[in-house]
């Protein structure tokens, strides 16, 4: 059976979510085990922006999610090689927009005496509403007047 982990913000879950996570698992094939790490509030912070969905309920959804085998949260102290030694997978999955260095984390993982071997998923899923930076923008340009805020309390 091979492990395979994921990583990533997961704020505000959209369909390229599933997917990255369904082509990460595929990666080790039938029988894998996927294993997410969901990004801590404090490192969101640091490299995107500020979270809109706090880190355990992000954590607490993508639990739900039918790939996912078992889900923790990153390293508040910004080690993200931490998690990999516990968690000792045999690929770790690289999402096709992450800005990840597959060379680099390769590079750190050797050094380290891990033995997993870094791969990029190719399939994402390009849609109007395809990251949640977009999804953000949509909600700040909707002019929600006598619409959907009478009924959200």
């Amino acid at each position: 059976m091979m492990k395979v982990m994921a990583s990533g913000t997961f704020d505000l879950l959209h369909p390229g979510h599933g997917i990255y996570l369904e082509e990460a698992k595929a990666l080790g094939g039938k029988d894998s085990k996927l294993y997410v790490v969901v990004a801590r509030d404090l490192t969101v912070k640091k490299r995107k922006r500020i979270p809109i969905v706090n880190e355990n309920q992000r954590l607490e959804m993508i639990k739900m999610l039918k790939p996912v085998n078992e889900a923790y949260l990153g390293s508040e102290k910004g080690d993200i090689l931490k998690i990999v030694e516990k968690i000792d997978p045999d690929i770790i999955a690289i999402g096709a927009d992450q800005t990840h260095n597959e060379e680099t984390l390769q590079k750190a993982l050797k050094e380290k005496g891990l033995k997993a071997e870094v791969k990029r998923v190719k399939k994402y899923h390009k849609d109007e509403l395809d990251s949640t930076c977009k999804i953000i923008k949509k909600i700040k340009q909707t002019d929600f007047k006598d619409k959907i805020l009478d009924n959200c309390e």
